[in-house]
């Protein structure tokens, strides 16, 4: 029998008349006591590279997840520390202290292991540590703070007790997205080039944001020909500062070393999903808001969805992949899961996107 617990954070309240919504710290229990059949993927050695391929069915063919209510942040009727505007991220140290990223309010507000409030980090402004239009947060291996900064177009540092530390201007680098920092103060980030024939980048970059190395590159579209649901990287660090990543096109996770070496890929078959009439209104939205399709532009619409959109990985390795597939209550999506060597062992319904893994418990 194989077990997993995991724990889930989820935001809490919106400002002015917009209704509150309240949501809690999960927890999930996985055993894996349901159907198990023999692996039916191939694993082949190719110029260096381990290549997994799997089948459409898991290794467990029946559900594997139920959900138990542990701990709730934010109450309605609660004090403002235990409020948020607009909660974009989450981190979590290594003693458990929970760091929410508050993007309108421009702050981290901190909370213990047992959700009690303990501290709010930064505050909106321009000067020294303060921030504009924060987009994520990450708790590095320094065991320092790192928020990126859409408005102020830094990487801010912060230690634990709240002290600004540095920032790391990323201005010259247009749409600087999602970095997560290894074991020697490296970045690995995507960055966008825009222009009549816009591309996208995922890149190594050392601690002063000099790069290193190119991993992979994306032609979005080409004007006047523009591209719905273009493809997008995705990617985490797993042990040892190795870099699991894939372009949300195909069903393909190529693994590197921290030097750029690819040693390890993972492909599945799958059955694309069909882009319905409510997906092709949500990425018109997306792309261009409440304006129509500018004059002169092209918009390509595809046939199917991409392969998958988001890449998780727990503290066993297991990785898991986001799929288009939605439940069949449409309040959530299927994750493809696959352990640490790269088989697919489940199919598994959530409602929720899986974030941080930290001590056998996610949260999100």
């Amino acid at each position: 029998m194989q077990k997993m617990r995991m724990e889930c954070l989820m935001k809490t309240r919106a400002l002015f008349y917009i209704a509150i919504t309240l949501t809690s710290i999960l927890i999930f229990s996985v055993s894996c006591i349901g159907q198990k059949s023999k692996w039916q993927g191939t694993i082949e050695e190719l110029d260096g590279v381990t290549l997994y391929k799997n089948p459409k069915e898991p290794i467990y063919k029946e559900d594997v997840f139920s959900l138990e209510e542990e701990l709730l942040i934010g109450e309605a009727e609660s004090k403002d520390e235990y409020m948020f505007s607009q909660v974009i991220d989450v981190d979590v140290d290594y003693e458990g202290r929970i760091y929410i990223l508050d993007s309108r309010e421009a702050h981290i507000v901190v909370f213990d292991n047992k959700g009690e409030y303990l501290t709010i980090i930064g505050r909106k402004g321009q000067g020294p540590g303060e921030m504009q239009m924060p987009q994520s947060i990450k708790i590095t291996p320094k065991k320092e703070i790192m928020v990126t900064d859409m408005g102020t177009r830094k990487l801010l540092f912060f230690n634990f007790e709240g002290k600004f530390v540095r920032g790391l201007s990323t201005a010259k680098m247009t749409y600087f997205n999602n970095p997560v920092i290894d074991s020697k103060n490296n970045i690995i980030a995507n960055i966008t080039v825009p222009g009549m024939q816009m591309q996208t980048e995922l890149k190594k970059f050392d601690s002063e944001l000099e790069p290193i190395f190119t991993i992979d590159n994306i032609e979005l579209f080409k004007l006047p020909v523009m591209k719905a649901f273009f493809p997008q990287f995705f990617w985490q660090l797993g042990e040892d500062d190795s870099l699991i990543w894939g372009i949300s096109s195909k069903y393909e996770l190529q693994v590197m070393n921290s030097e750029g070496k690819l040693y390890k890929k993972i492909i599945k078959d799958y059955a694309p999903e069909k882009i319905t009439e409510e997906d092709r209104q949500k990425e018109l939205k997306f792309l261009f808001g409440d304006n129509p399709v500018p004059p002169g532009v092209k918009l390509e619409w595809p046939e199917s969805q991409g392969a998958f959109k988001y890449i998780s990985i727990d503290e066993a390795g297991r990785i898991f992949l986001r799929t288009f597939e939605k439940t069949k209550d449409g309040g959530g999506y299927y994750y493809d899961v696959f352990n640490s060597e790269g088989k697919y062992i489940a199919k598994i319904p959530l409602k929720i996107k899986p974030q941080v893994w930290k001590k056998n418990k996610l949260y999100t």
